[in-house]
């Protein structure tokens, strides 16, 4: 899920899928090849340099340029493609506003103790041994439990990048382990609110996908497991031997205490209560700020003139709390608001080249070319996970990459004689899951800059979420639990 229950208020359906008789498919296709061409180039060869800073969110502005040149000479207006813009930033705002808080929250469960509790404890529980399978399953659990990926790697998650990365693992697994682990319980979730839209999309009820949906995504969480169970095995730490020295340099800069878990308990605690996530973020971070006050006063007084002023930096701009070990001083850093700024310029730049793209009719264009090649059973679910995959890359947002592969293909799952679920199924194996893989698509900004570990680092380590599309495409192809409509009631 790119968030939490109903983050967007995403209207799944008021949306409209625009058509384009003047555009064909070439034409289309335009916009999507220099895009992903300047892409390639910028991370391959240009090492994200190609265009300054901002070279992504840039290429993605360029992109939404050509689109629109595109459409202005197939006939579409420039107030159509505003309005679509604008459809596609207010379906983001929510979103944008849950990142500022969670670079707040980042900051202050810094200057208040709760990371470094997090760790401190979890230094202790958790050996390299079994970090990895301990942190998927940890991180499902919790996803399960909230119905929410976004606020399981904004709690447990950057607590166990933290951990781990004082264990010396690769930053890349953790973040792996964390978002496998999260999108499996995001997936698994009655709360969801992707969980309730691939339903709602093909057909069938709640509850019946998701006993529909166990069938590959439980094979596929334990394929996921046993990878990192032997990477846990295998990998060779730099920090299970100075964990002492990392223990004892936690408790002499911080004031340690289990009542810090208060913070983070509270903040899950409303979500399950089902409170708006804004107001939950705002929550953990006010109580962070109170729990700074009672537990962290030195901290506090080294960092700025006065006790407020430096809660109140960490919240909008970067903290430093420098210690004794080089390995935490990297660790017990936070940039706040500030530092989500990056992240949120790319999440608009990509609602921009989303917006024309289907404002100029180019999405449906593309979803109709790939429908019209469907021709078996397996051809129409290989054409489905393309074109949830595509869109994902394309509109930058996983909820249009549930909807318009919904939308467009329910007809013709019906007329393969194929129950709805079969196609619910497939759009969260190839939509929900895959959102998180693409780095300007609201999800892999989100998790990237949460998790501070870029996509590209993570992508390999993400099993469970690449792994998900070929296992229901091995499913169909062998006919494994394709159910018929005449035995789906």
């Amino acid at each position: 899920m790119k968030d939490d229950q109903n983050i967007s208020e995403f209207k799944a359906n008021d949306q409209n899928i625009i058509e384009n008789k003047e555009l064909n498919f070439l034409e289309a296709l335009i916009p999507v090849v220099l895009l992903m061409a300047l892409l390639f180039y910028n991370i391959i060869f240009a090492d994200g340099e190609l265009l300054g800073e901002y070279s992504n969110q840039l290429i993605l502005l360029v992109g939404g340029t050509i689109a629109a040149i595109v459409g202005f000479f197939n006939k579409v207006s420039i107030e159509r493609m505003l309005t679509e813009i604008w459809e596609n930033l207010k379906s983001v705002f929510i979103p944008i506003m849950i990142l500022f808080l969670v670079g707040a929250l980042a900051g202050t469960w810094l200057v208040s103790g709760v990371i470094p509790a997090m760790v401190y404890y979890g230094l202790q529980v958790l050996s390299p041994e079994i970090f990895l399978p301990a942190s998927v399953i940890i991180s499902a659990v919790i996803s399960i439990a909230t119905g929410s990926s976004w606020t399981t790697s904004a709690t447990v998650g950057i607590a166990l990048v933290g951990i781990g990365t004082a264990l010396g693992i690769n930053p890349g697994m953790i973040a792996g382990a964390v978002i496998s682990g999260a999108y499996f319980g995001d997936k698994m979730s009655p709360l969801s609110d992707t969980t309730n839209l691939a339903p709602a999309m093909a057909g069938t009820d709640l509850f019946t996908h998701i006993r529909y949906m166990s069938f590959t995504t439980v094979p596929t969480i334990i394929v996921t497991l046993i990878v990192f169970g032997v990477l846990s095995a295998t990998i060779t730490t730099t920090g299970s031997t100075d964990v002492s020295n990392l223990l004892l340099t936690i408790d002499a800069t911080f004031n340690i205490s289990p009542w810090l878990f208060l913070v983070p308990l509270a903040v899950i605690g409303l979500i399950l209560l089902k409170t708006k996530p804004l107001i939950a973020l705002s929550a953990g971070v006010l109580l962070a700020g109170v729990f700074a006050f009672i537990f962290q006063s030195d901290i506090l007084n080294g960092l700025g003139d006065s006790n407020i002023s430096a809660i109140v930096t960490s919240i909008f701009t970067e903290t430093q709390i420098t210690t004794e070990n080089e390995k935490l001083n990297d660790l017990f850093s936070a940039s706040g608001m500030k530092g989500m700024l990056s992240t949120i310029y790319l999440i608009v730049c990509a609602m921009v080249f989303g917006g024309i793209m289907d404002g100029i009719g180019a999405l449906s264009r593309i979803t109709n070319a790939l429908l019209s090649v469907a021709k078996s059973v397996f051809g129409l679910f290989a054409s489905t996970v393309i074109s949830c995959l595509g869109l994902n890359t394309i509109a930058s947002d996983q909820y249009l990459a549930i909807v318009i592969p919904g939308k467009m293909f329910k007809k013709a799952f019906e007329d393969k004689g194929l129950a709805p679920e079969n196609l619910s199924r497939t759009l969260e194996d190839s939509g929900t899951v895959t959102s998180v893989l693409i780095p300007w698509n609201t999800c892999g900004a989100y998790q990237s800059g949460v998790l501070g570990v870029g996509v590209g680092e993570y992508f390999l380590y993400a099993i469970f979420n690449w792994l998900s599309p070929f296992t229901t495409l091995l499913f169909a192809a062998f006919s494994i639990k394709i159910r018929q409509l005449s035995s789906s009631k």
